[in-house]
């Protein structure tokens, strides 16, 4: 395990982390919760309307032990607030601006100075890269586990978020589409991410076409759809990949998306979240 997660850490990349212009976190909130309310009452719970003087972003809350330091759509914060959500976790959102450069700012270097997000703060401990925050909320927090116990099962879960996490998300991070599009062949972005996005799906779906249940390793949500579902939301919604192409992993993801700690995690209901005129 130490192993895998050594090297997954030193391949992986968080989105958003082309930005060179460092700026000071923002102070200010777009809320959109008035017009995505939670779909249960038990997640509005674990993070609130930031209008709220409940809400866990608000200085106002002091009980909440966990922090965690995201972007709405950064996928690789998702993938946590997924998990937080699951395991029914109640933490304070801090949101940082990538499109401003936040995660430049001296205060976001000192906890993470590879300037990735995401990063989950718990007491004096400080946990960057979304993999490494997942194990360590499995170990802390039984509840919910993201791994199951039988051992193939948790083999091939592992397999899942290693796939998503070093072979198709570190190709289309914003920064690599930042360089491409400035140094080298700007009209080629999209056709380069829906490669490397094509290339991964076609061996998930074959990896999880005789394995999947109701969700893609069995019947219980585990590590291998906290990554997945968040994955394809990206390629559908910013790289209009046909999922008609992946009938396994398309209803798979029509299960996550019924889930309520999945349609509390998503980035248009996050405190930080912001309309895009597309």
């Amino acid at each position: 395990m130490a192993r895998l997660l050594s090297s997954l850490t030193r391949r992986y990349k968080a989105i958003g982390c082309g930005f060179t212009h460092p700026a000071q976190p923002s102070t200010t909130i777009v809320p959109l919760s008035n017009h995505y309310p939670f779909a249960s009452p038990k997640f509005s719970s674990l993070l609130m309307d930031s209008n709220s003087p409940d809400f866990v972003g608000s200085s106002s809350c002091s009980s909440t032990k966990i922090q965690l330091y995201s972007y709405w759509q950064s996928s690789c914060s998702w993938r946590v607030r997924f998990a937080l959500n699951l395991k029914e976790l109640p933490y304070e959102y801090k949101a940082v601006d990538l499109s401003k450069g936040e995660q430049f700012s001296s205060e976001f270097e000192r906890l993470n100075p590879v300037h990735f997000v995401p990063v989950l703060v718990e007491g004096d401990l400080v946990v960057s890269d979304s993999f490494a925050i997942l194990l360590y909320l499995d170990e802390k927090y039984p509840q919910n586990a993201l791994l199951p116990v039988d051992v193939k099962k948790r083999a091939l879960n592992l397999q899942v978020a290693g796939i998503i996490g070093s072979s198709i998300q570190p190709l289309h991070m914003q920064s690599v589409l930042n360089y491409l599009d400035k140094k080298a062949y700007p009209e080629d972005t999209l056709s380069w991410a829906q490669h490397y996005v094509i290339k991964g799906f076609t061996a998930l779906e074959k990896l999880l076409k005789g394995s999947a249940g109701n969700y893609a390793t069995g019947d219980e949500v585990f590590m291998a759809d906290v990554f997945l579902a968040p994955q394809i939301s990206v390629a559908t919604t910013r790289f209009n990949i046909d999922m008609s192409s992946f009938p396994t992993l398309n209803r798979i993801y029509e299960a996550h998306k019924v889930l309520p700690a999945f349609q509390a995690s998503v980035p248009e209901r996050q405190p930080d979240a912001k309309v895009v005129v597309r």
